[in-house]
């Protein structure tokens, strides 16, 4: 990425905070090196200022650190300083070695990032990968960022994922397999195509987006013969909005819709669950998507990848999902949201 103009709309640049994530994994390593990069925002980072202060020494790096005072917002980047929402640990991390100590110093993070975004300090929140399974230890229920997040923002959360020329967002999210059929209710799934059809408008600049909408049931069911969920709860759902408008195709089966003939003519796939969609979309782009929550009165973003804990503090990590990340928080922003 490189910085070329102001493009941030009302005389400013974009305003980026990203949260560092857990602490022992690489999310810190993420923030120092992009912090190297050129970036067409002003960027912040909420984490603890001694943690990414530590991880850029062992990677080497010369990272110049601002913290920022109550209410104040960040400066333009330039490349090798980095502006700091300080949020301190509650121990000293050890790369690879999660610490249940520093759960809820993880979780205020990302409570501290969104109210920052909530109160117009900031454009976008991209969030770097926590450890869902140390925070749970620790004794807090948390089933991921999109959920935790929503508990403090309200609104419908939909997750998508999107890379070059790839947008898929889920019905339903972290849930056991045994349970989504149950979790796939004509309210539900009515309310997140509406979520999905008016982010991608408003947020992506899409005037009236073609989505395809998978079955759930293997070749889609075949008209009740392997399922009754596509022709109980899906088609009708789907004939209802047709009749408000909306461009929707399907329901597909979701070994096809896949295929250029029906992407090449569409915005977006709505995926019934996570392990339908996902795969093949981080087989396409895997290091090169972003994760996005739709449906939020804030704008985030996030990595597509986990806290890589073997890979904290080696140097050994790229950064290009962080890099898309934010471009497309950027992009949101600016309601272009690019990747298609």
């Amino acid at each position: 990425m490189n910085a070329a103009e102001n493009t941030g709309g009302a005389g400013r640049w974009p305003r980026i905070l990203v949260s560092v994530g857990e602490p022992a994994g690489i999310g810190p390593d993420l923030c120092a090196l992009i912090a190297q990069q050129s970036l067409p925002c002003a960027l912040a980072v909420a984490g603890d200022p001694e943690v990414l202060e530590a991880r850029a020494r062992a990677l080497g790096l010369a990272l110049e650190l601002r913290l920022l005072e109550q209410d104040e917002p960040p400066e333009s980047h330039r490349p090798g300083r980095l502006c700091v929402l300080p949020v301190r640990a509650s121990s000293v991390p050890v790369c690879g070695k999660l610490d249940a100590a520093n759960a809820p110093h993880v979780l205020e993070t990302i409570a501290a990032a969104v109210r920052a975004c909530l109160t117009g300090r900031f454009d976008a929140l991209v969030t770097a990968p926590v450890h869902k399974g140390v925070i749970n230890a620790a004794g807090f229920a948390f089933t991921g960022h999109t959920e935790y997040i929503a508990q403090i923002t309200g609104g419908h959360p939909v997750m998508m994922l999107a890379t070059e020329g790839l947008r898929v967002a889920l019905a339903t999210t972290h849930l056991p397999l045994k349970d989504v059929s149950a979790a796939i209710t004509a309210e539900r799934l009515s309310a997140v195509i509406r979520v999905l059809r008016g982010d991608l408008r408003r947020r992506f600049g899409l005037g009236d987006p073609r989505i395809l909408v998978c079955g759930l049931n293997p070749h889609a069911g075949e008209g009740g013969h392997l399922g009754r969920e596509e022709v109980e709860v899906i088609e009708p759902v789907l004939a209802a909005l047709r009749d408000e408008g909306m461009r929707l195709e399907g329901p597909l089966p979701a070994d096809s819709v896949f295929l250029p003939k029906y992407l090449d003519r569409a915005d977006a796939v709505l995926a019934m669950y996570h392990d339908q969609g996902l795969p093949v979309l981080k087989h396409k782009g895997f290091g090169r998507a972003a994760n996005i929550t739709l449906g939020l009165p804030i704008i985030r973003t996030s990595v597509d990848h986990g806290t890589a804990l073997d890979l904290a503090g080696t140097g050994r990590i790229d950064t290009g999902s962080l890099e898309t990340a934010i471009r497309v928080a950027i992009e949101m922003v600016q309601g272009t949201g690019g990747l298609r």
